[in-house]
């Protein structure tokens, strides 16, 4: 059974940082590249980053432009863990924080199309 579930959000201030969490199942891990999206309200789902699958290596990172140099994506496998820092957050940060697996070669630009499973999502909201 294919499960992600993220955690981790929360409410901060801006400038502020946090680290969220997607557990999945360890075989996703070894097959699956994982990503991070989020969705604001009235927008749609936009792509942030992902980390490749294991494959003896630590894997391969990649960042949307909208937040290179302020997220970093990195994974534990002895946790069976991605996860996403979030760090200089501002209010437009605010949304719906998903992770989300692509079996396969994970490209960029990110669209949601190219994820076959999804986490139920956790709520990030970014206000003083």
């Amino acid at each position: 059974q294919v499960q992600l579930v993220e955690s981790g959000g929360g409410l901060v201030q801006p400038g502020g940082s946090l680290r969220l969490s997607c557990i999945v199942s360890r075989f996703i891990l070894d097959y699956y590249a994982i990503g991070w999206f989020r969705q604001a309200p009235g927008k749609e789902r936009e792509g942030l980053s992902f980390i490749t699958d294991t494959d003896g290596s630590d894997g391969v990172t990649y960042y949307e432009d909208s937040v290179k140099g302020r997220f970093t994506i990195s994974r534990d496998n002895a946790k069976n863990t991605v996860y996403l820092q979030m760090n200089s957050l501002k209010p437009e940060d605010t949304a719906v924080y998903y992770c989300a697996a692509r079996l396969g070669v994970a490209v960029g630009p990110m669209g949601p199309s190219q994820y076959d499973y999804w986490g139920q999502g956790t709520q990030v909201t970014v206000s003083s």
